[in-house]
């Protein structure tokens, strides 16, 4: 027998597991820097003891082939102390944990014993949390991360995870991405607040829609709010946009809308939009949009109506008072320009903003032209 790490406490403790032929090949790989180590224990009896080499990565990603990792459980309640010295000499950053159904547990035990850790950016995709969550630790005991991303993560305990989440995690958070979410139903009232957040995506998500991002956008729990983005999220109007960051009390500088399906015109009787006074970028990419729409804020540094179906240039009275303005991709500048559904980085198409001198065509450059001497 021989002592190697269990799945999730890879890089935190050790379990007496048999390790696998010496002939089959090593689940985790190490970059010749000792910078970057992926494992992927899909084998349906992986040999953990190859995650060895693991604990002297800068990087680390663990996927478990979708595995349960219930047979782990009993080591949540070791206390960390015991290696809280190993763990604080490591020089792990980031962390990536998929494919597996995890106790959440045993999932609040490695963020309890990973806040001895250096760790500052934490992804965790593809999970299923089960069961019921520990008690709340009196204060959080987790690691300081600046960044967490969780994709396609679903847990048990419905609307309050992201409140058991953050009881966990040291304040000092900047960004947080959650995609693809089974639920972003939060408990707002036991929610605190994120008093260093500047960056909040919630791209790809596209059953929020307008409604579930109001719910989502707590009042008062994003003070320092500057990137909101919302790509595929299900929008269909600024006006509900608009109205869902008032409702949150969010003041975001830059605002990404693009890859919705936006509706040009508000819902009939809605009310005026008032948007953030510090909203300086919005980004309407790849909405489908066939003419400028209304309700856009009255002033902009940047506004993005690349790849849409705009088949004429926006006249003054369409647009904000804008410093750059991209409508690269459109059908008026380019017939052949992708559709809203293709991805302009595979498609050929160079973003092109409104003071750009690149060779677009002569009709392109004058359309340009005459959208720039508008604004003098």
């Amino acid at each position: 027998m021989e002592r190697a790490p269990c799945l999730l406490l890879l890089l935190l403790s050790v379990l007496p597991l048999p390790r696998a032929s010496e002939h089959a090949p090593e689940p985790c790989e190490l970059d010749d820097e000792d910078y970057r180590c992926a494992c992927n224990f899909s084998d349906p009896q992986p040999d953990w003891a190859s995650g060895l080499q693991c604990l002297v990565a800068f990087e680390v990603e663990i996927r478990a082939g979708g595995r349960s990792l219930e047979e782990f459980l009993a080591r949540a309640d070791t206390d960390p102390q015991q290696y809280a010295d190993v763990v604080r000499a490591l020089r792990l950053r980031r962390l990536t944990v998929g494919a597996a159904r995890v106790p959440a547990r045993l999932l609040f035990a490695v963020l309890r014993a990973l806040g001895y850790s250096r760790l500052k950016e934490l992804t965790l995709e593809d999970l299923e949390v089960t069961g019921a969550a520990p008690p709340p630790p009196l204060e959080a005991t987790g690691p300081a991360l600046s960044t967490l991303r969780l994709r396609n993560v679903s847990w048990a305990t419905g609307g309050g995870w992201l409140v058991e989440l953050q009881q966990w995690l040291k304040p000092g958070l900047k960004v947080l991405s959650i995609a693809q979410a089974h639920s972003l139903v939060i408990s707002c009232g036991q929610l605190r607040a994120f008093p260093a957040l500047s960056t909040l995506d919630l791209s790809d998500n596209p059953g929020l829609g307008e409604r579930g991002l109001t719910a989502a956008l707590c009042p008062r729990k994003f003070p320092v709010l500057r990137d909101l983005a919302l790509r595929n999220a299900g929008m269909e109007t600024l006006t509900g946009v608009c109205a869902a960051l008032a409702a949150g009390a969010v003041q975001p500088h830059r605002l990404d809308l693009s890859r919705n399906a936006l509706r040009a015109a508000a819902h009939p009787g809605a009310a005026p939009c008032v948007w953030p006074s510090t909203l300086s970028s919005l980004s309407l990419s790849f909405a489908g949009l066939e003419q400028v729409p209304k309700g856009l804020p009255a002033k902009l540094n940047v506004l993005d109506l690349s790849c849409n179906r705009l088949n004429r240039a926006p006249r003054a009275d369409e647009l904000p008072q804008v410093g750059n303005l991209t409508l690269a991709g459109n059908p008026f500048l380019d017939p052949g320009a992708p559709k809203p559904h293709e991805d302009p980085l595979n498609s050929g198409v160079a973003r092109v903003s409104a003071h750009s001198s690149l060779a677009i065509g002569m009709s392109g450059i004058l359309a340009l032209f005459q959208v720039v001497r508008s604004f003098a």
